[in-house]
């Protein structure tokens, strides 16, 4: 993975716990998603996908593992990063209500809208 990138780049965070990926919506019916966000200047993908993850949810995690090629971007060219999380609940300064965060289980998960590199790594990682 490369150490910086440009400002303006998306990052998707694959926070994960227990079995379980976070989902985010942005309401009014809209799709559950990956968090997600733009990196700033100079910020890494894993701490773009820190910042994201804790602005939205209010959870705070660990965004050190890259996914895909060793640049860590997905076939589509937005970086993945796995975040595990460190605290097991939200602090209140999250930008999205309760309602449009949810935890899944790995085999709920709606894998034909995941990147190929988030599917597979969920299929290695499925608690038996």
């Amino acid at each position: 993975m490369t150490s910086e990138r440009e400002a303006g780049g998306r990052v998707l965070a694959v926070a994960v716990y227990d079995g379980r990926l976070l989902l985010v919506t942005q309401g009014d019916g809209g799709p559950w998603t990956l968090p997600s966000g733009t990196a700033e200047p100079a910020e890494t993908p894993g701490a773009t996908a820190e910042r994201v993850v804790y602005e939205l949810t209010g959870y705070l995690v660990d965004g050190t593992e890259p996914l895909g090629p060793p640049d860590g971007e997905s076939p589509d060219g937005v970086p993945a990063v796995v975040c595990q999380l460190l605290t097991d609940s939200p602090s209140g300064g999250a930008s999205l209500p309760a309602e449009q965060i949810r935890w899944v289980t790995f085999a709920d998960t709606e894998r034909d809208s995941l990147p190929s590199s988030v599917r597979a790594y969920l299929q290695g990682h499925s608690p038996v």
